[in-house]
């Protein structure tokens, strides 16, 4: 289809570079893992940590739906718009859970790259579904912009959780005096 095979090299751009940040984002995770862990600090992983690699895989899913080789999009867009259903209704369960845990309090730059930001790619996603059979053209660029604020959203978590763990949380070191 020619409308979805103009956008193949931008999710292949789009979808390496998820995959890249999710490996990534192990490795960061794997060497903070012997830090102490304090009280609720699960919690906020969950919170904060967990959705990252949520916006990373979804971007990661959305550049597969969009370069696999439909004879039409209404397969696709189907597929992506039960993508971001899915993503609102994940949506709510990281405010829940933002709100649960306390282990730090959250701030506004918090709410904004954890819940609306993701929110808004979810929902601009659910929206290019329905908009896909009239206005194909018009859903295909909404859907880009959907993944690159959320491959975006997902940088600015992951570098907000490692500088915070740098900063911030960074274990007392014991000395002999």
């Amino acid at each position: 289809m020619t409308s979805l095979s103009a956008w193949e090299n931008f999710y292949v751009i789009v979808g390496s570079s998820a995959g890249a940040l999710i490996g990534l984002q192990f490795v960061v995770l794997t060497l903070i893992a012997s830090r102490p862990v304090g009280a609720g600090t699960a919690q906020a992983g969950h919170a904060f940590a967990t959705p990252t690699i949520v916006h990373f895989g979804a971007t990661l899913l959305l550049a597969g739906i969009l370069t696999a080789p439909w004879q039409e999009a209404a397969p696709a867009a189907v597929l992506w718009g039960l993508l971001g259903t899915s993503g609102i209704i994940y949506s709510a369960v990281v405010v829940r859970r933002m709100r649960k845990q306390g282990a730090y309090q959250p701030v506004f730059e918090d709410w904004l790259f954890h819940v609306l930001l993701p929110l808004a790619a979810y929902t601009t996603l659910a929206v290019a579904a329905f908009a896909a059979g009239s206005h194909l053209r018009e859903a295909l660029f909404g859907i880009g912009a959907a993944a690159l604020l959320l491959l975006f959203v997902g940088i600015h978590n992951a570098w907000d959780a490692v500088t915070y763990h740098v900063f911030v949380s960074k274990p007392k070191i014991k000395t002999n005096l």
